[in-house]
């Protein structure tokens, strides 16, 4: 079961992050990725995983030492939740971006790099978007006067 759990939690991510890389100004790219909802099939995967190795995760996690993180990391419930914790955060961090892209107007083919190197390496390209969107200011709001009422 293990080993199906941790092919299945990228299959479940992959089509979210194709639609932000290869279909960005499609309408429904927008209706699905604006939900944050998208990464609850593979949070089910990861509690399914948590839960079911806990004896030996929650030591882990609760005192955490070098050689207990690598022990449970070894192990294939532990390599598998750990998969599943990274491509979570990672599917998180890369809906956040690419919202924030859009609204700060950043191009869709600067995007999609980032989008990518978000995908092989989480926090790379996490840095990468906070470097990306220093070059893009959120337009300013224009707020109309109100009308004035006759009375």
């Amino acid at each position: 079961m293990t080993a199906t759990l941790f092919t299945l939690t990228f299959a479940l991510a992959a089509p979210f992050w194709a639609l932000m890389i290869l279909l960005p100004r499609w309408s429904w790219t927008a209706r699905i990725i604006g939900s944050p909802l998208i990464v609850l099939p593979v949070l089910a995967i990861y509690a399914i995983l948590v839960l079911a190795a806990a004896g030996d995760v929650l030591p882990a996690v609760l005192s955490p030492t070098l050689s207990g993180v690598r022990d449970l990391l070894g192990t294939a419930d532990g390599a598998a939740a750990a998969w599943a914790h990274m491509i979570a955060f990672d599917l998180f961090v890369g809906r956040w971006a690419w919202l924030d892209s859009r609204e700060r107007g950043v191009p869709a083919l600067v995007m999609a790099p980032v989008l990518v190197l978000t995908i092989l390496l989480g926090p790379l390209g996490l840095a990468a978007y906070l470097g990306v969107r220093t070059g893009w200011r959120r337009p300013a709001v224009v707020r109309l006067p109100e009308p004035q009422h006759l009375g």
